[in-house]
C-alpha cells in the first residue's frame, strides 16, 4: 500500500463497519484488507479485543512482537485506549497517512465498544469503595445496589485482598492489567463478583464475591491467583480471603479480615494463600485494623528501632528475633536455623534490648516484642533484610 493511492473502497469497508456497529472484529478485518497486513487490537490492559491475521505464523509474531512488526498505540482526544499490533505483507510499510486514518478510526470502535464496560467497572468500584467506606449502612440498600452491579449480596459473600509486587522494575500499567485479570478470574469461579484498586495502595486489589456456601472465597482465591500468575509474568503475588459475611453490613469487616489475611501471609515464606481463620493469634488484632493508630504506637515503641537499625546497617534483627520466637526462644535451635554462631545470636539480643529497651530473656519482653512483631505484620510494613554484617557475626551469615 506504500507505493500507490489509498484502496478507497477497502476505507469504505472499514467507516460501513464502523456506521452499521458491526463489531470491533469486523472492522479490524476490514482495516487489515485496506493495510494488507495482520492485525491485533490490544486494549489499555494488554487484553486482546480483536484479531485480524493471515496465518497463525504472523499472529505468534505480533504476540510476541517480532521482528517486522509495529505497534501503534490508539487514541481518542488524547486519551491512550489500547495497542495495534501490525505486521505488513511485504517489507514495505503501508502509506503514513493511510495507517494514521485506519488507526482512528480503530481507536474510536475500540472506545465505543469499550465504554459501557468501563462505565461498569467505575460504578463496580465507587460501589465497593462506599461499602468498603462505611457509606452504606442500610442492608436493603446495599442488597439493592449490589443486584443493579449483577450481584446478590442477600444470602451471604465474602471479601478477598489480592497483591502483586513486581520482581523487577514493570511498565506503569500493570496496575491496571493486575485488576482486570483479577476481576476476570474472579467471575469466573462467581459470576457477578466485583473488583476495585485498594485507595491506599494500587497494586492491590479488593473483590467482592458472593458467597451463599462458604466455599466461594476459597474458589475465588485460586482461580484468580491462576489467572495473575498466567497474565502477569515477573511477578509475585499473596492472596488473603475472609470468613463469609451473612449481612452485607459486615463486610468492612471482611475486608479488615482478607486485608489482614494477605499482610500476614506477606511475612511468611513460601505462603501465597491465607484464611482470616488460619492467621491464629493475629485474629486478635483485627478490631484495630479499622483505626490502627493504636496498634501503630505499639509497633513504633517495640519493633520499629529494630526496623530502623536493620535499614541502616543490612543487619537482621527482627529476622533473628523472629526465627528465636518460633524456636520457641532457643538460642542453639535459632543458631542451627540461621546457620549461625550463638554467640552472633546474643550479641544482636543485646543489640535488641539496647534499641527497644525489651529483654528477650524476660518472659514480658518476649511477649511485648512477640506482639510488635505481629503489629508490625498487620500493619503490613515488610522486615527489611540484610546480610549480617555486625561484630560477632564470624560465625555465620543470616540465609535471605
Amino acid at each position: 500500500m506504500s507505493g500507490g493511492p489509498p484502496d478507497l473502497g477497502a476505507l469504505a469497508e472499514i467507516t460501513d463497519a464502523v456506521q452499521a456497529g458491526a463489531g470491533l472484529p469486523e472492522v479490524l478485518r476490514a482495516a487489515a484488507r485496506a493495510l494488507d497486513a495482520s492485525l491485533i487490537v490490544f486494549d489499555r490492559s494488554a487484553s486482546v479485543l480483536a484479531v485480524a491475521v493471515r496465518s497463525p505464523a504472523d499472529e505468534r509474531a505480533l504476540m510476541r512482537v517480532a521482528e517486522g512488526v509495529s505497534r501503534i498505540e490508539l487514541k481518542v482526544a488524547d486519551a491512550s485506549v489500547g495497542q495495534l499490533r501490525l505486521r505488513a505483507r511485504d517489507a514495505a510499510a503501508p502509506d503514513r497517512a493511510l495507517l494514521q486514518l485506519v488507526s482512528t478510526l480503530i481507536a474510536s470502535e475500540v472506545e465505543r465498544v469499550r465504554a459501557p464496560e468501563r462505565a461498569s467497572e467505575q460504578a463496580a468500584s465507587a460501589f465497593l469503595r462506599a461499602l468498603l467506606r462505611r457509606e452504606i449502612g442500610d442492608r436493603g440498600e446495599l442488597v439493592t445496589r449490589g443486584k443493579e452491579l449483577g450481584i446478590d449480596l442477600a444470602h451471604g459473600s465474602a471479601m478477598i485482598v489480592v497483591r502483586a509486587h513486581p520482581r523487577s522494575p514493570s511498565e506503569e500499567d500493570w496496575r491496571r492489567r493486575l485488576l482486570t485479570v483479577g476481576g476476570r478470574g474472579a467471575r469466573s469461579a462467581a459470576p457477578g463478583a466485583i473488583s476495585a484498586a485498594s485507595d491506599s495502595d494500587p497494586g492491590t486489589i479488593v473483590i467482592l464475591a458472593p458467597d451463599t456456601d462458604g466455599s466461594a472465597a476459597r474458589r475465588v482465591s485460586a482461580a484468580v491467583l491462576r489467572e495473575v500468575e498466567s497474565g502477569l509474568t515477573g511477578f509475585t503475588f499473596t492472596v488473603g480471603r475472609s470468613r463469609r459475611a451473612e449481612d452485607p453490613r459486615e463486610l468492612h469487616r471482611a475486608a479488615n479480615e482478607a486485608m489482614l489475611a494477605a499482610n500476614v501471609a506477606e511475612g511468611e515464606p513460601d505462603v501465597t494463600e491465607l484464611d482470616f481463620e488460619a492467621t491464629g493469634t493475629y485474629q486478635l488484632l483485627l478490631p484495630y485494623m479499622s483505626d490502627p493508630a493504636e496498634l501503630k504506637r505499639f509497633y513504633d515503641g517495640t519493633v520499629r528501632p529494630l526496623v530502623a537499625y536493620d535499614e541502616q546497617y543490612e543487619t537482621d534483627l527482627v529476622g533473628t528475633l523472629a526465627t528465636f520466637l518460633d524456636c520457641d526462644a532457643n538460642v542453639n535451635a535459632t543458631a542451627a536455623r540461621l546457620i549461625t554462631h550463638r554467640h552472633t545470636i546474643r550479641y544482636r539480643f543485646e543489640r535488641v534490648r539496647e534499641l527497644s529497651g525489651l529483654d528477650v530473656q524476660s518472659s514480658d519482653g518476649r511477649e511485648k516484642l512477640s506482639l510488635g512483631l505481629k503489629a508490625m505484620r498487620v500493619l503490613g510494613i515488610a522486615a527489611p533484610r540484610g546480610p549480617a554484617t555486625e561484630p560477632g557475626a564470624e560465625g555465620g551469615r543470616v540465609r535471605h
